[in-house]
């Protein structure tokens, strides 16, 4: 099975609109390189119904250290950076996509994070 994972900044005190709208742009961004490099795990995760979990650190630097480990692992993952229209300065690293990939690896890698 596969899923896919979601890590997003808790520190910025983002607005429930914009978390979605984020965490929105880390989903479709790590399912793209997913859909162009592994299409057989794009496909069958859209059979299994699109699995997601959104996960929160407490600051970039944990940010980026969780970004760091998928990287490492070799899961694709993409790193959002916000354009700074309304709730942050423009580049601010708000959250990042991983997967989808097996559920399993990313239980063992991501499992210690709090829910959002």
């Amino acid at each position: 099975m596969y899923k896919q994972t979601i890590i997003i900044r808790s520190d910025l005190k983002l607005g429930k609109g914009k978390i979605g709208g984020q965490c929105s742009h880390a989903s479709v961004s790590s399912y793209n390189i997913v859909r162009k490099k592994f299409p057989e795990i794009a496909n069958e995760w859209e059979q299994e119904g699109q699995k997601k979990i959104v996960l929160k650190v407490d600051g970039e630097a944990e940010l980026l250290e969780q970004f760091k480990l998928a990287k490492s692992a070799g899961i694709p993952c993409e790193l959002i950076r916000d354009a700074g229209h309304t709730q942050v300065e423009p580049g601010t690293i708000t959250c990042i996509g991983i997967g989808p990939w097996n559920e399993k690896k990313l239980d063992e890698l991501f499992g210690k994070l709090k829910l959002l």
